[in-house]
């Protein structure tokens, strides 16, 4: 199969389209042919040798969002076969001891991604655990399922796991352009909240206000916590959900109100962050809370949602594999609304 894949950190220079081995299925395994994967900022940050997660190797071949066609079924596997049309589940928790991917699914320490610390979908072919696939219904893309597993399981488990986000309260979601973004503000409003969004650009405000945003605001020009406060009728949001890290720290503290909580599940403005007052965090009982990885029997729930539910498909252009260093120079530029897709 053709892959895109590299052996050192660095720029777009390092990868490489090569063939490589087809995988072959433990017996509780299946191989997906992949139809689409999206990109997630992982993919950048982890080439470039920013950061790397633990149990990272070379050479490594990205791509965590998989959706496409069972080619190959494992000895032990049951309830799916090959033609079957799926969305893989790219976390490695919960995976039985018959799959090739057993053993790396500690929550908190090793935990595996498929694309992130084993081989993913920039490829052709992509192993993944039977028991970490979910039938897509006809009437939907393989595209369109491609852009469900990190943006929306990410947003759902800091929404609502983490941040308990209730019908009836006001949350900030920033970086409204990018795809966990773009899944948090329909995810929000599913649930009764009222939205506020903030992004880079004008063009990026009127489209969350497309996606279901109740008030936007550019976080470049305007004051964030001023924006909070207004729309709030000076009483600050119950909530901020944030990926953006120190750019917007401090005003998103200052735009929470009394008992507000701060989830944060990224640093992609850099990993340092400064509490601007310790009086008000401690005077107004605000919560800073760290978004963890989600868990297994989170994922087909909130896939039953997005299958269910009236979601728009978010995606802002489609690459083919070969062209992977293209569309992760796009997302590194900003220059995007939604997913990013490598179709191989």
């Amino acid at each position: 199969m053709k892959a895109m894949l590299y052996h050192e950190a660095g720029g777009p220079e390092v990868f490489q389209y090569v063939d490589v081995a087809d995988p072959e299925p433990g017996p509780a395994d299946v191989v997906i042919d992949v139809a689409a994967t999206s990109l997630n900022r992982l993919d950048v940050v982890q080439r470039n040798g920013w950061f790397q997660m633990p149990g990272f190797e070379y050479p490594h071949i990205a791509g965590m969002d998989v959706a496409g066609v069972v080619s190959a079924v494992g000895s032990a596997v049951a309830g799916v076969a090959v033609g079957d049309r799926v969305v893989a589940d790219p976390s490695l928790a919960g995976v039985s001891d018959d799959s090739k991917l057993a053993g790396r699914g500690d929550l908190f320490g090793d935990l595996g991604i498929i694309g992130g610390t084993v081989a993913g979908g920039y490829a052709e072919k992509c192993l993944v655990p039977a028991s970490h696939v979910y039938a897509v219904p006809e009437s939907m893309s393989l595209e369109h399922a491609s852009t469900f597993p990190t943006a929306y399981l990410t947003a759902a488990h800091a929404l609502f796991d983490v941040g308990q986000l209730q019908s009836g309260e006001t949350v900030m979601i920033h970086a409204a352009g990018s795809g966990v973004s773009t899944a948090g503000i329909q995810l929000a409003k599913q649930a009764g909240a009222t939205v506020l969004a903030t992004a880079g650009t004008d063009e990026k405000c009127e489209r969350a206000l497309a996606l279901g945003a109740d008030h936007v605001a550019n976080n470049r020009t305007a004051d964030v916590a001023g924006f909070a406060r207004e729309v709030t009728q000076g009483a600050g949001v119950n909530m901020v959900f944030d990926h953006v890290g120190t750019a917007l720290f401090g005003p998103s503290l200052f735009g929470l109100g009394v008992h507000g909580r701060l989830v944060n599940c990224g640093n992609s403005s850099g990993d340092e962050a400064t509490i601007p007052s310790l009086g008000y965090l401690f005077h107004s009982g605000i919560k800073i809370m760290g978004s963890d990885p989600y868990r297994p029997e989170e994922f087909g729930p909130v896939w039953d949602t997005f299958c269910a539910g009236d979601f728009e498909v978010v995606i802002d252009s489609t690459f083919a594999l070969a062209d992977a260093a293209e569309a992760q120079n796009k997302m590194m530029q900003s220059d995007f609304f939604g997913k990013i897709l490598l179709t191989p």
